[in-house]
């Protein structure tokens, strides 16, 4: 006997070992939670561990430095970040309802085995992005540890002292909080859970700090929302807003496709809400205000321009003040790896053979995986960050689009939750031969549409549309799977009238 989730309000069932699951589709970390236990805050302090890092930072503050006017930057932060806030709620819905993560929620979409076609996509950009964080935040560890020992100046330089691109110093960061986050990760979602929830709050104890010395130094009149010259104004200063909006979406496309893996833990949908609510709108826009305040108090303090927070702190004429905001900033960005992009890669990869690879295995596969690709060397060249993460990146948005129109058009938010984890073929999730070919085919066509200006960015007007790939991916992967699922021969079966 089956059981069917229609409403938001049903808790999903609870799971023991003895259930008649699969085991090639299962495992304790993949199965149904027994119970969900967050609240408001601990999705609040997800979003401020998302927000809060060296990465957030220099983000927000670009922004500012588009040639916008100061209003027109919030109005597009703000219109952004609704759209995050609104998308994220779609995503948490059928994880929190039915208790799963989001690669088993995608076997409802692409079929009990086809689920590792977005399990896979959005297990690798992750592994990239974990390297690229830990590089970061090695960084700020590098000059809070020259600061403490002068000794070790030369041993920063990787031309004298260094290998595979990177300083002696610079692999003793890498690797100390390459460890530090294992640990972290390897106590559980609870102990990760206490972690965020004291990352995003001491960013913002600092931020504020911060803020107030710099205050201090220049005077309140120094103060200046636009960190460079207004350059549109009227109409012309529409595409730019337009493209301001799509930055702040394709931020957080990554955490929002996943969400799931988070929502699964709240008590009830509307907590998660409330939580997403607090940790975007209000969060961004507030850490936003903070950035940009700062950033541009540090052209009367120290004569020049400074987006990068770490560096912010390292003018300061205090020893403690800088090994306090440097450390912080490393710990906030270590939390935002560990949401974003550690936990992701965990569920995936756990997914692909959930017998043989269990949720921290899975994670410890991304942890390698960040090191073998040297992320510092991806860091410093665009061109190959071009070519393998946006272009990665461009499946995000088909990704998500198959999945909201799946759940909520095509399924009508009923979910089988048995299903989910059988083989059968009169499973309703079993397609043909475990893959739903609508799912796979519309994924694929926007998907390939919106890498085509990724790659060709060169040809007129192509640069423009690069910047919407998200939304050509998703809106594509959305019309196109919502038609081939409902109107041609590879209809859903099954699926509520």
């Amino acid at each position: 006997m089956t059981e069917t989730i229609a409403a938001p309000s049903i808790a999903p069932p609870a799971h023991t070992a003895e259930a008649a699951y699969d085991p090639r589709l299962t495992n304790a970390d993949l199965a149904p939670l027994r119970t969900q236990n967050w609240g408001s805050y601990n999705i609040f302090a997800f979003w401020m561990s998302d927000v809060h890092s060296v990465g957030g930072y220099v983000t927000a503050g670009s922004l500012f430095a588009l040639g916008l006017a100061s209003w027109q930057v919030l109005a597009a932060l703000l219109i952004g970040i609704t759209i995050v806030y609104y998308f994220c709620n779609l995503v948490a819905k059928p994880s929190q309802v039915t208790g799963v993560p989001y690669p088993v929620m995608c076997r409802s979409a692409f079929g009990v085995l086809g689920a590792n076609i977005p399990a896979i996509i959005r297990g690798l950009i992750a592994v990239a992005w974990y390297g690229i964080q830990t590089f970061l935040a090695s960084a700020a560890l590098d000059v809070v540890l020259v600061k403490l020992f002068p000794g070790l100046a030369p041993y920063a330089v990787a031309d004298d002292h260094g290998f595979l691109g990177l300083s002696l110093l610079g692999w003793g960061s890498y690797l100390t909080l390459w460890v530090v986050q294992a640990c972290v990760f390897w106590r559980g979602m609870e102990a990760i859970r206490k972690f965020i929830d004291f990352c995003g709050p001491a960013v913002y104890v600092v931020m504020f700090l911060l803020c107030g010395y710099l205050i201090a130094k220049a005077g309140w009149g120094a103060i200046d929302l636009n960190l460079g010259e207004v350059k549109y104004t009227g109409w012309d200063a529409l595409p730019v807003m337009l493209g301001a909006i799509a930055l702040v979406v394709s931020y957080f496309s990554g955490p929002m496709l996943n969400f799931g893996d988070f929502s699964r833990y709240g008590k009830t949908f509307a907590a998660v809400r409330r939580g997403n609510l607090l940790g975007l709108p209000v969060n961004f826009l507030l850490f936003s205000l903070l950035v940009v305040i700062t950033a541009s108090l540090t052209v009367p303090v120290y004569g020049e321009l400074i987006t990068d927070p770490v560096a912010t702190v390292a003018r300061i004429d205090s020893t403690f003040a800088i090994v306090l905001g440097a450390l912080t900033f490393t710990v906030a960005t270590i939390g935002i790896n560990i949401v974003a992009n550690f936990i992701s890669p965990a569920f995936d990869f756990s997914h692909v053979d959930p017998q043989r690879i269990s949720w921290r295995a899975g994670g410890m596969i991304a942890a390698v995986g960040s090191v073998l690709i040297t992320p510092w060397n991806l860091y410093n060249n665009p061109e190959v960050i071009h070519y393998t993460l946006e272009v990665l990146g461009a499946f995000i948005g088909p990704l998500f689009g198959v999945l909201i129109a799946d759940y909520y058009l095509v399924r009508k938010q009923h979910v089988v939750v048995e299903d989910l984890f059988t083989m059968s073929k009169s499973g309703s999730y079993w397609y043909r031969n475990g893959y739903n070919p609508a799912a796979v085919l519309a994924t694929a066509i926007g998907a390939l549409v919106a890498v085509i200006p990724v790659l060709a960015k060169d040809i007129p007007g192509m640069y423009t549309a690069a910047q919407y790939s998200w939304f050509i991916g998703c809106g594509l992967g959305f019309a196109v799977y919502h038609v081939l699922a409902t109107r041609t021969p590879l209809a859903v079966r099954g699926a509520p009238a």
